[in-house]
């Protein structure tokens, strides 16, 4: 990689600091080096990416898991082409698949009669059919108006709205709570609950609350870079932030891994101490330690990919507004072999390649809720999976992939850090317990049947809750979103033609998912931290 090992940091004069290797943070960094400026990334891991990798998590199996995030939706088309990324991102043939009973709601991108017949033989009817037709046109449109404002300064409400230029889809996703929506709109739990998956992913909230939290989370599942398609990044996640890593490094930027920020001062200082035993991705410059293992660096602006309550502390205040909390149960696993299902007339290479809806028709989706607001684990917790290799085989090495093994990535609903903070191990092995009881409730067989081995013997499984997530990746409170998302315009005339990155330090812009229109594996909070440094609009 392009760069010299960094000896000194304190005497170098830097034009932009990014706090965080993340994929935002490599973004902002790719496009400020290429602009010219002169860049330094500060990452306390000892591996470029932050959450958006892949790595081999069972000891002695050849299987490459996005361990943490796991798809591609809203990484626009446009930030992959002006970096010059080589990455590939296939579509799923299989939208979705809902087991219900001895049958199962499917939706094939590629087959309108199937899906129609799937509808029909789930609902009854096709009246749901019908509504989901015209729901998705309605998302499909708001989709293709709304994303590239995303890539621009914040428009106004009423300019967003002038966007759009559609009523119904304004007052149905921006206006009306999602679960008032689905409900008029769809007759059938399983299509109701199908559709509000979208709206509580990573998300602790009530579809039918006048907050409208949910609206936001569903806006940013169905805009994704104008299609709304959720993606395989082929190689896995890995590849996508490797490309990055490679993009910002050959432009120029510097990237010091193993190196964890202690401080940042509005002024334009950041202090860091370097991590024992982190590797290098590519360092250049010079410096002298203001103190054993500490280092002091000033730049004309600080970009900080980090939750914006890591922010306060860093900057020494009290973190403002509610502390974030996260709502998922992340489970990885790698299969010898796919698990039957209960429905002959789909393939389970089908219905596991697109996402495996688990227990989520409406009425359990609010039973989970209910019982996780009273503390509870849900005794049947709402869960949907994929199986990444029935996609992208590269990330199985050549003798999983002759044996038929495969990935399971599965993310669990309503599992809010409240559950985990007494008892972390306790809990975590109990909400385990009753997701994998969830899975096998809608499967012919028993999912620990098909689990893979390592050669130790030990199942081929892992589970992250918030509380993990607080405690390796210093997410507070494991909210994978760094807080609650936002409406994509300037909800105060004073943010009008800004970016959504500013805070309230000239010299300091945040750069990641806490920014506003941030979220998600994207980029698109690094690409506008970087063009209002460049102050572009």
């Amino acid at each position: 990689m392009p760069g010299k090992v960094v000896e000194e940091v304190l005497n170098v004069r830097y034009d932009v600091v990014v706090v965080g290797a993340g994929h935002n943070g490599l973004v902002a960094a790719a496009y400020l080096a290429m602009a010219g400026r002169r860049v330094l990334v500060l990452e306390r891991l000892g591996h470029a990416g932050g959450l958006a990798i892949s790595t081999q998590a069972f000891p002695g199996v050849d299987a490459r898991l996005s361990r943490y995030s796991y798809l591609v939706s809203l990484l626009p088309g446009k930030i992959v082409r002006d970096l010059g990324l080589g990455v590939e991102l296939r579509r799923r043939r299989i939208s979705s698949y809902t087991p219900v009973g001895a049958t199962g709601l499917l939706v094939d991108a590629g087959d309108d009669a199937r899906t129609a017949d799937s509808f029909r033989n789930v609902t009854g009817g096709t009246a749901d059919l019908d509504a989901w037709r015209s729901f998705y046109d309605l998302t499909g449109r708001a989709a293709r108006r709304l994303a590239p404002t995303l890539l621009k300064p914040l428009p106004s409400r009423t300019a967003l709205r002038e966007t759009l230029a559609d009523d119904t889809a304004w007052r149905d996703l921006f206006e009306r709570p999602v679960g008032e929506v689905v409900a008029e709109r769809f007759t059938d739990d399983t299509v109701r609950g199908v559709v509000l998956t979208d709206a509580l992913i990573g998300t602790f909230a009530d579809p039918g609350d006048p907050g409208l939290l949910a609206n936001r989370c569903f806006l940013y599942h169905v805009v994704g870079d104008g299609t709304g398609e959720w993606n395989v990044p082929v190689g896995g996640m890995g590849a996508v932030t490797a490309a990055l890593a490679e993009a910002a490094a050959s432009a120029g930027a510097d990237i010091r891994l193993g190196a964890e920020v202690l401080a940042v001062d509005p002024g334009g200082e950041v202090t860091f101490r370097d991590v024992p035993g982190a590797a290098d991705f590519g360092r250049s410059g010079t410096a002298e330690p203001a103190s054993p293992g500490e280092h002091t660096v000033r730049a004309a602006r600080i970009l900080v990919n980090t939750p914006p309550a890591v922010l306060a502390g860093l900057l020494g205040e009290r973190p403002a507004g509610p502390a974030p909390e996260g709502a998922q149960l992340k489970v990885n696993m790698v299969l010898s072999r796919l698990p039957r299902l209960k429905d002959p007339a789909v393939r389970p290479e089908e219905a596991f390649s697109g996402t495996f809806h688990i227990n989520e028709g409406e009425a359990a989706l609010a039973a989970a809720l209910a019982e996780a607001a009273a503390g509870r684990i849900p005794a049947l917790p709402p869960a949907e999976v994929y199986c990444h290799s029935l996609t992208d085989p590269s990330i199985l090495g050549p003798g999983l992939r002759a044996a038929g093994a495969h990935t399971m990535t599965l993310f669990g609903l309503h599992m809010p850090a409240r559950l985990f903070r007494a008892d972390p191990e306790g809990a975590r092995e109990a909400a385990l317990r009753a997701t994998l009881a969830s899975l096998d409730s809608v499967l012919a067989e028993p999912i620990e049947d098909c689990l893979l081995r390592t050669p130790s013997g030990a199942p081929c499984i892992e589970a992250k809750t918030p509380v993990d997530l607080e405690t390796e990746a210093a997410l507070p409170g494991g909210h994978i979103f760094h807080q609650d998302l936002t409406w994509p315009f300037a909800e105060h005339s004073a943010d009008e033609g800004r970016w959504g990155v500013e805070t309230c330090y000239d010299r300091i812009l945040l750069c990641g998912a806490g920014a506003r229109r941030g979220g998600g594996v994207s980029g698109i909070p690094g690409h506008n931290a970087a063009m209002a440094v460049l102050g572009r609009s």
